[in-house]
Order: C-alpha cells, then structure tokens, then sequence
C-alpha cells in the first residue's frame, strides 16, 4: 500500500465514524423529543360551575382554565356576570389582572370612586387591597381573572357590596306582581303553555350554567332569523343586546345567516334590527 493511501484510509473511516455517531446522537435526542407529552385540556375537560352565592350577589358563572402547578402558583378563569350581578368586597394576597373580555361592568377599590370598565381594558389589583367588580345593571359582563396562591388561598371574602355602593337606587315599595310577557300573550288563551314558558324555558333552560346567558340569546336569534319569525324576533334581539351581544355581532350573524336561510329572511332581520338599534340608543 503506497504511504498516502494510509492517511486517507484513515480519514474515510474516521468521517464515517463521525457521522454514525452523530447519527445516533440524533436518534436519541428524537426518541427523548418523542417522549415528551404536551399537556393539553379541552374545553369539555373544564366544566364550568355558578359562583358561590355567599360571595357573589346576583349570578355569575366561572369557567376555570388552570390551577395552580408547581412551582408556579398562578390560576386562572373566566367568570361571566349577569346584569347587576357582582362580587362581595374582597382582596388578594398576590394581587390579581383582570382582562375583560366582553360587555361591561364595575370595579371599586375600598374608599375610591366605581370605575366603568369594558371590552379590552385590563385592571391591576395590587395585593392586599379591598375591592369589588361585576357587571352593569343593563349588560352582561366577562372577564378573564388572574392570580396567585398564598398559603392556600388566593382571596380574602369580607361583606356584601350594598344595594347604594353598587350604584342601586333606593327601592320603592313593592308593586303588585305584574304577569310575564309569557303571561300577557297567552295566559288567557293558553294558560299551560304561558305556565310552561315560565317555569322550563325560562327559569330552567336559560339558567342552565352550560351556556351563557348572551350564547343563548345569540343562538336563539339566530333560530328566529331562520325561521322568519319577525314578531318573537324583535324582543329577543333586545334581550340579545343587555345579555351582551353587540350589534356589531347581530349585523354579523345576520350577513352569515343570509346564505344558509335566504335573503328574504335577512333582510327582515336587517329591518327589525334598525328598529331595536335605534331604541337601544335612546335607552
């Protein structure tokens, strides 16, 4: 073998080496990559519950999204209010971020001024501070809520937020009950039926926690505007708008519906809809 033919020898078997052995380091960095699970939760895994009436007035329902993980102690969720719903006076130990999300509502530190907060704003609670937040007497009202454990906890609860610290004006004394709308349409006619609209569609199925209050107003106008059903349509848009749909969302769901359920229909929905925009602003 000539003297230069040993080198390269040498070289061709080292880079070979080489390459096998980074080879291998590949492969087992990609069976370590492989082996790693992404935890992962769905929105089904998550069920959402009604807040703790001893610390909210009114409802409100809370859609957790994570505990806390160690060594982290951040948790976090949404919580919707209903019209005039809102939390007692409280604090927390870390301090808490709340970002909302939709509709508008309230916060109050201890000894400040109420403060009107909407869709996109973002709030600071420092630790320790004694506050309380929910939403409008008129709107639905969510936001999502930040905070760390502390020993435990992550809130301190002190008393109820009065009637004349929300905002309330001062009851006057109780009127004599007036019949519902279900009543006034068909209690004469069809007082069973007027019974039953009451008592299941609206004390049970639209209190169900699984939905909010504005997703069932959305989806029921959505119904109404596909079966062309003017009459129950104007009412229920109104609704829709103090549940916290924007009109931004029912121009929306209008323009979509126009496809799937014909023109026809869209275009009496458009005209009811003027009709309640414009009442809406002069309220």
């Amino acid at each position: 073998m000539k003297p230069l033919a040993i080198p390269l020898l040498f070289l061709t078997v080292s880079a070979g080496f080489s390459a096998f052995a980074a080879q291998q380091t590949n492969t087992g960095e990609n069976k370590k990559m492989d082996s790693v699970v992404v935890p992962v939760t769905s929105e089904s895994d998550r069920p959402v519950r009604i807040a703790d009436p001893a610390h909210f007035t009114g409802k409100a329902i809370v859609a957790p999204l994570f505990p806390a993980e160690a060594p982290s102690e951040a948790t976090a969720a949404y919580v919707t209010f209903e019209p005039g719903a809102r939390t007692d006076w409280h604090s927390h130990p870390v301090g808490q971020h709340l970002a909302v999300t939709r509709g508008s509502g309230y916060i109050q530190f201890w000894g400040g001024e109420r403060k009107k907060i909407g869709q996109g704003d973002v709030v600071w609670i420092p630790p320790g501070i004694k506050h309380w937040h929910g939403a409008t007497p008129d709107n639905s009202f969510t936001h999502l809520a930040v905070q760390e454990h502390l020993a435990g906890k992550t809130a301190d609860w002190m008393e109820k937020v009065t009637d004349e610290q929300y905002g309330m004006p001062k009851q006057l004394p109780a009127s004599p009950a007036q019949p519902s709308r279900a009543q006034q349409l068909m209690g004469e006619t069809a007082p069973k039926l007027a019974e039953l609209t009451d008592q299941v569609l609206y004390n049970d199925i639209w209190e169900r926690p699984e939905l909010s209050k504005r997703e069932r107003s959305l989806i029921t106008v959505s119904a109404l505007i596909a079966l062309n059903r003017p009459d129950q349509l104007r009412s229920h848009m109104s609704l829709a708008l103090k549940n916290g749909v924007t009109q931004s969302e029912l121009s929306e769901a209008i323009t979509h519906l126009a496809f799937y359920t014909g023109w026809p229909s869209a275009v009496t929905a458009v005209g009811i809809a003027k009709d309640v925009f414009k009442a809406d602003q002069k309220q």
